[in-house]
């Protein structure tokens, strides 16, 4: 499997965010998307994941599901952890599952692999916003895509959350999977650097 963007340009309120861009990245690889606030980090996930149409350029996932497109196969992680606080964590994690559909996991394995499954009946509302986070990851886990779009993926996590996401990512990329993610911060996995904009 390959994922691959040519050329990519991305116009956001009418200014040009980034142009001529080119990325690569293969199955069971990392691909760590750096640079300074404002260079496109954020523009150029939201274009892979669908979120944004670029201005120019083609992106293309080769030996995936020929019958679906990129963003059906890509699982987009935000700054927002997109959760409803009044659903529990479970019913949460649920409702992803219904909404993404595809080939889903047990929730209860999902929310054990992020140390959330004593919390699973719990509101939302009451979690802390490093369990918000897990939950989050927890919806990678529950539906298998295999392309993880990472924006800033150990925010508000402590040092025990970002070793429990660094090998669930480890997990991810030896199963087939590839990442791009856009981070500041080290990965903790092995990862090619796309370096966006200029000097930080």
């Amino acid at each position: 499997m390959r994922l691959s963007g040519r050329n990519l340009k991305c116009v956001r309120g009418g200014r040009e965010v980034f142009s001529s861009l080119d990325l690569s990245a293969t199955a069971g690889e990392a691909l760590a998307v750096t640079g300074p606030n404002g260079a496109g980090k954020t523009s150029l996930l939201r274009v892979l994941a669908g979120l944004l149409v670029p201005a120019e350029g083609s992106m293309a996932l080769e030996g995936g599901d020929a019958e679906l497109s990129l963003p059906e196969q890509a699982h987009y992680l935000g700054h927002r952890d997109a959760l409803k606080p009044a659903l529990s964590v479970v019913e949460n994690l649920s409702f992803w599952r219904e909404f993404l559909g595809g080939e889903t996991e047990d929730a209860g394995r999902c929310l054990a692999a992020v140390a959330l499954d004593h919390a699973a009946h719990l509101p939302a509302a009451y979690l802390s916003a490093g369990q918000r986070r897990r939950l989050s990851i927890a919806r990678l886990l529950s539906v298998r895509r295999p392309v993880w779009l990472l924006d800033e993926p150990t925010s508000a996590l402590d040092a025990a959350g970002q070793a429990l996401f660094v090998g669930l990512m480890r997990d991810h990329l030896a199963s087939g999977g590839l990442i791009v993610a856009a981070t500041h911060l080290p990965l903790g996995i092995d990862a090619r650097d796309l370096r966006m904009g200029g000097a930080a």
